[in-house]
């Protein structure tokens, strides 16, 4: 009977909405980290800006995983004007296909980007002196290290970045930087070219003189080699930009050097080296206006695996006559072609639904947020955005 003296006891029915968050809630801390590690870095951020308690578990999972922490998204395209001093980099987010700015105002000195370093680390090379100096920078979460001033100083060497195995829970990634050659520094232009190999090891801190070097690869890998290496097999690899173009080797294990033949070199407007499914790979674009792409096989002997279609070459170039100024930044799993900021970019993407490899164009960047960006000339680079601070930068 609904009537009588008691008053009715009312029941409190939760909603669908509050037992799904308080289950959340409660999750213990390694299941929702091991959900967290499925999570694309923007997702991640916005999950760790979600609760105290998801915050706390994001921030403790980075940190726990440190260099081991295993990506699975593809790697953001990270840019830096060659000479524009805007105080960003444009990042393009494969994942939803956006580019955005990421001020660089925490950096001490103008920059020029060299290389990636696991654990979303950049190498960076100071452009407000002439001596080399190398640093260190996560710019999503504005971190900045210098390294320490080489043994002998020298302008313009050859830089190149070798991955060790990490330490059992380490939180940095474990890495040598050689740098080779250059002119030293001498007053009045009376300096002379470097025929020494210089190392810097992350679990040391400190450069060390390897041995000399062949005075002719000094020279070369002085005025014809840009900063990009790849590091395969134990052989730590250079491009040299003079017509023909060629490949200086260092053996890192004997410390010797070696030079290796480029397919097509007297016809090549652009050659790369990047590395592909774990092989050293050569991109390079020739008069004809095909862009190739060889991959280095047993005995040191070259094998073409893929030809840019034409439309997407052309597309590329943009009604120029030439491939000068185009450049290329690759990992496994991705390649990518560009020219400047606003032009947009040729990418050559393993598909993980598949395992096929795919060729698409993603446009440049024009505008941010509505608001017009500025074209300018720019060095990239393929990075995995990694959220948590590092110790070894501090």
């Amino acid at each position: 009977m609904y009537g009588g003296s008691r008053a009715a006891q009312l029941v409190t029915v939760p909603s669908p909405s509050s037992v799904k968050k308080k289950m959340w809630n409660s999750l213990p801390l390694d299941v929702l980290a091991k959900i967290f590690s499925f999570l694309s870095p923007e997702s991640l951020a916005r999950a760790n800006s979600a609760c105290r308690h998801w915050h706390r578990c994001g921030r403790g999972y980075l940190l726990s995983m440190g260099s081991a922490v295993t990506w699975k998204h593809p790697p953001w395209f990270v840019a830096v004007p060659i000479r524009s001093l805007s105080g960003c980099c444009y990042v393009h987010n494969p994942n939803s296909d956006n580019w955005h700015a990421v001020p660089l105002d925490f950096l001490a000195d103008p920059v020029r980007l060299i290389s990636p370093i696991g654990g979303g680390l950049i190498l960076l090379r100071s452009t407000s002196t002439t001596v080399h100096q190398l640093a260190l920078c996560n710019p999503f979460t504005r971190q900045y290290k210098r390294l320490p001033k080489l043994n002998i100083p020298r302008t313009n060497p050859a830089t190149g970045i070798v991955m060790l195995d990490p330490s059992r829970g380490a939180s940095f990634p474990a890495f040598r930087v050689y740098v080779a050659g250059g002119m030293s520094d001498a007053p009045r232009g009376c300096g002379t070219y470097e025929s020494t190999l210089e190392a810097y090891d992350s679990a040391r801190e400190r450069w060390q003189i390897i041995r000399p070097m062949p005075v002719e690869f000094a020279v070369r890998l002085t005025v014809w080699t840009p900063d990009e290496s790849v590091c395969c097999d134990g052989v730590l690899y250079w491009m040299t930009s003079a017509r023909a173009y060629s490949i200086m080797g260092f053996e890192i294990e004997t410390n010797n050097w070696h030079e290796l033949s480029v397919p097509l070199a007297d016809q090549l407007e652009f050659a790369a080296l990047i590395r592909h499914n774990g092989r050293l790979t050569l991109v390079g674009g020739t008069c004809s206006g095909a862009v190739s792409v060889w991959k280095l096989r047993e005995g040191e002997v070259w094998s073409l695996v893929e030809e840019m279609p034409r439309e997407l070459g052309s597309k590329l170039l943009g009604g120029k006559a030439n491939w000068g100024g185009t450049k290329c930044v690759g990992t496994d799993g991705v390649m990518c072609l560009y020219r400047d900021l606003g032009s947009g970019m040729v990418v050559w993407r393993e598909m993980k639904d598949n395992g096929r490899w795919e060729w698409f164009w993603v446009e440049g960047c024009c505008s941010i947020r509505g608001k017009k960006v500025q074209n300018f000339p720019i060095r990239a680079v393929l990075l995995h955005p990694n959220l948590a601070p590092s110790h070894f930068l501090n």
